[in-house]
């Protein structure tokens, strides 16, 4: 197993953007350099370890899906290669390789656009107390992680401390204006439907996820990272058994293993053992071996 993480980057050339809760950002003028860091968060905390490769399986699996849905949408990936990337880069490669995306600057639109297939983590909990979720109604009686009859649009809000907030299609409309809410929504599902399909066929149940778009050149595209372990709910087709939830290939399990100890889930986090980082970074790897057919 790699030993190796990269918790953090410092380019102290230029010009730090944003530090997220994984990714490390900087702006380049017109272009912005996206690194991903192999930290993990549970809980809106970021642990204190990380887990080996995970910035490159999160960077190559959107780097699959930016291609595979350019047909819907364009994006804002313009290269992951180094070696293309901007002479000031250079003396930064080491940290770059493998985990980095040079990307457009463009204008994020302020709303997370949620599609849910199946009933999962806070949509279950809306849904078992209003029998709806984000406005969108939905039949009595279902269960815990079933298929929803149809795909769903539940965007939220984003935060940028805490959670973000479930919104109905109006709250969308009345922040984008009404025909860049209904795009958000009909390319949301449409990429959704057509990667959950290809998806299935490699054995990965896509149970929700969310994307983010943003406008360049006064075109809606999409941005951010897409369909990663990170940004969707991974369950293994094989082993799906609704009624409960599911074994999954992103963060749940580290999400199950901190349930069962004795901490209030805010700083400092605990470790994880290194067993739990180990099958963890098992679970990105084969994830992304699934669906692209390649290994890192």
């Amino acid at each position: 197993m790699a030993n190796n993480v990269l918790l953090k980057t410092d380019f102290n050339e230029l010009k730090l953007f944003r530090r997220g809760k994984v990714r490390d950002v900087y702006d380049l003028g017109d272009k912005l350099l996206i690194v991903s860091t192999d930290r993990i968060s549970c809980f809106d905390v970021v642990l204190p370890c990380g887990i080996p490769d995970k910035g490159r399986v999160l960077t190559s699996i959107s780097a699959f899906w930016f291609n595979f849905i350019k047909d819907i949408i364009s994006h804002h990936l313009i290269s992951c290669d180094t070696n293309s990337y901007p002479k000031i880069l250079e003396k930064y490669n080491p940290d770059l390789t493998g985990r980095s995306m040079l990307v457009l600057k463009t204008k994020p639109l302020p709303v997370e656009c949620v599609v849910r297939g199946y009933l999962s983590g806070s949509g279950w909990k809306e849904y078992k107390e209003r029998q709806s979720i984000c406005g969108v109604n939905l039949p009595k009686g279902l269960k815990e992680s079933d298929k929803l009859p149809e795909p769903i649009f539940t965007p939220t809000t984003k935060a940028d401390v805490g959670h973000d907030q479930g919104i109905n299609q109006k709250a969308v409309e009345e922040l984008v204006g009404f025909d860049t809410a209904r795009e958000l929504k009909n390319k949301s599902l449409e990429i959704y439907k057509l990667a959950s399909d290809y998806a299935l066929k490699k054995g990965i149940i896509i149970a929700d996820t969310k994307f983010e778009f943003g406008i360049f050149n006064g075109q809606m595209i999409i941005i951010d990272e897409v369909l990663t372990p990170d940004s969707s709910r991974f369950w293994p087709e094989d082993e799906y058994n609704p009624g409960a939830s599911q074994p999954s290939f992103d963060k749940q399990f580290v999400r199950d293993y901190l349930e069962t100890l004795d901490w209030n889930k805010t700083p400092p986090a605990p470790d994880l053992p290194q067993e739990i980082i180990e099958k963890t970074r098992a679970k990105y790897l084969d994830a992304y071996y699934k669906l692209t057919g390649k290994k890192l």
